[in-house]
């Protein structure tokens, strides 16, 4: 009856109603749908076997970046000290 999810929450694994949802297909194709979670847009995952391999390796590339490469210390040998002169207190 009614009083029963006054009383505790209901059991429901889904949610009660269907929302629209807009889907993309891989080839950029939508359709309009009905989900059952509130959504706006479910875009479907691109199938990369049948991708050009140099369109691929940009995906990839994209997708994991390359770590930026350490840089090296810095060295106070190059530094001509009498031009910061004035900033020291004396």
């Amino acid at each position: 009856n009614s009083n029963r999810a006054a009383i505790g929450h209901l059991h429901r694994q889904l949610y009660g109603r269907l929302y629209p949802v807009l889907l993309v297909n891989t080839d950029g194709s939508t359709v309009r749908l009905r989900y059952g979670e509130p959504k706006r847009i479910l875009m479907l995952p691109l199938d990369s076997s049948t991708l050009p391999e140099a369109e691929r390796k940009a995906r990839l590339r994209r997708q994991f970046p390359s770590k930026p490469k350490a840089k090296g210390e810095e060295t106070f040998e190059g530094i001509d000290l009498d031009t910061y002169k004035k900033f020291w207190k004396k």
